[in-house]
């Protein structure tokens, strides 16, 4: 996620070092980043391009939005850790975290809104 963080904050493409010399010391060491950047490619998140006159340095830019990204990220920690069950995820964080009166109203609010808007749906298909 920090990779990507520096990417969106930057606001431009960059290459493999200026993205590490945008990391806090100590920093990374080059392989690394460049073998997170290919991940990152693969799985379609950044797009590169080989810098001016086409030597081997490319420059990278993200292709999804912070939201995106955590869409996906949330997605894959689900079915990683929690054998794809939601209910096991939401459980995982209401016994690990303090959760204050405020938040446990939010979460119920949107638990109802998300039930009305499926209920709304289902009455809408009939």
């Amino acid at each position: 996620m920090q990779i990507m963080s520096i990417l969106w904050d930057n606001g431009r493409g960059m290459t493999t070092h200026e993205i590490i010399d945008a990391y806090p010391e100590p920093r990374p060491a080059y392989s690394t980043i460049a073998t997170f950047m290919k991940i990152l490619t693969h799985k379609k998140y950044v797009t590169s391009y080989k810098r001016d006159g086409g030597g081997k340095t490319y420059v990278f830019s993200p292709l999804v939005t912070r939201a995106e990204y955590t869409r996906q990220a949330m997605k894959e920690v689900k079915k990683s850790f929690f054998g794809g069950s939601l209910h096991s995820l939401i459980s995982f964080f209401v016994k690990e975290e303090n959760i204050s009166d405020e938040e446990l109203e939010e979460i119920l609010s949107l638990i109802d809104k998300g039930t009305e808007k499926r209920d709304n749906s289902r009455t809408a298909d009939l």
